[in-house]
């Protein structure tokens, strides 16, 4: 295999141009064969990422995917916790990300160390912590969890247990509105989810009165409030799908959209909007850092590779393991 040059990795990814000509789509789908690669993509990348995925999901299943492979290849366009938990589920097999730099605003706004003494002040409580963290807060970790599950988690442990929950505070608050419970939840949030604006979905409802509105509970509670459904990306695709609605208001990060119109092409989806008003619509950055080009380079190079301490694995494998059973 080429040698990675020193200035790819100091950018993150490889930044090799694509030869005049190559067919970028053909040449990822032949390597994917020859290298007995899979690519995985989460439903907030570009749609033509999508497109070229062997299989697109929410964190919950691609959790679930990674798990049960026989690659030897796992190419995870996504963020970087995503191909963290890959690795940590598929220890033997080579994980790559095609840019390092996609991070997490949620996963960032939990640092290890001082997670770490948070849990610390609260002895004899249960740490459930969100899948949107690093490998480090999952080995600080009881039971791991994702939009999809957290509420059947919580819900499978006794009503008394005393609860830790991070990072997303918008999420703990939403599930503890809904069970009563009263978990101890870490200052957290993510930077798209928490850019709804509650004004600008109200006026795009009033311009729109038959749409029903679709929320991520990552979303403010003011937002959650005025949800016909609130659901994890996979849950609110469902929705659209199965629900007579014609037209929808989607608050969740727009890549889904691409997924919600391929499955309903007679329908109208509608991105809600920040509280920017130049915008109309909201991205996550990070995941649009994953392009074409750099898919190809990742899988030519075979690199950049994720790889998470062994002692961190062996204890963040745990947490996961146990939200699957779980949501079996």
């Amino acid at each position: 295999m080429i040698t990675v040059d020193n200035k790819w990795k100091a950018a993150g990814y490889v930044t090799e141009p694509v030869p005049e000509g190559v067919d970028m789509k053909a040449e990822i789908r032949r390597m994917c064969k020859e290298k007995n690669a899979v690519i995985m993509a989460h439903y907030y990348t570009e749609g033509e990422i999508q497109d070229i995925a062997d299989f697109v999901g929410d964190s919950l299943a691609l959790a679930q995917q990674a798990a049960r492979t026989d690659a030897d290849i796992i190419v995870m366009c996504g963020v970087h916790f995503m191909g963290e938990t890959n690795k940590i589920l598929c220890p033997g097999k080579k994980v790559l990300v095609p840019d390092l730099n996609a991070t997490c605003s949620l996963a960032e706004s939990c640092p290890a160390k001082e997670f770490g003494e948070f849990v610390k002040a609260h002895p004899s409580h249960t740490v459930i912590s969100y899948v949107n963290t690093t490998a480090a807060i999952k080995a600080l970790t009881d039971i791991v969890v994702t939009s999809g599950n957290a509420m059947q988690i919580v819900n499978s442990l006794p009503k008394d247990e005393k609860i830790v929950f991070g990072p997303d505070r918008n999420l703990g608050n939403y599930i503890n509105s809904v069970t009563g419970r009263q978990m101890v939840l870490w200052n957290g949030a993510c930077h798209v989810h928490e850019k709804f604006s509650l004004e600008r979905i109200l006026e795009l409802k009033a311009a729109h009165p038959d749409a029903k509105i679709l929320v991520h509970p990552e979303c403010k509670g003011p937002v959650v409030k005025v949800a016909d459904k609130v659901g994890s990306t996979a849950a609110l695709l469902k929705f659209s799908q199965e629900d007579s609605a014609k037209e929808f208001i989607v608050a969740t990060e727009s890549g889904i959209l691409h997924k919600m119109q391929q499955a309903c092409p007679e329908k109208t989806f509608i991105p809600a909007p920040p509280d920017d008003s130049t915008c109309a619509c909201n991205e996550c950055n990070y995941m649009k850092l994953i392009t074409m080009q750099k898919l190809y380079n990742c899988l030519k190079y075979e690199w950049p590779e994720i790889e998470v301490e062994k002692e961190v694995a062996e204890k963040a494998v745990k947490c996961i393991n146990r939200m699957l059973e779980l949501s079996k």
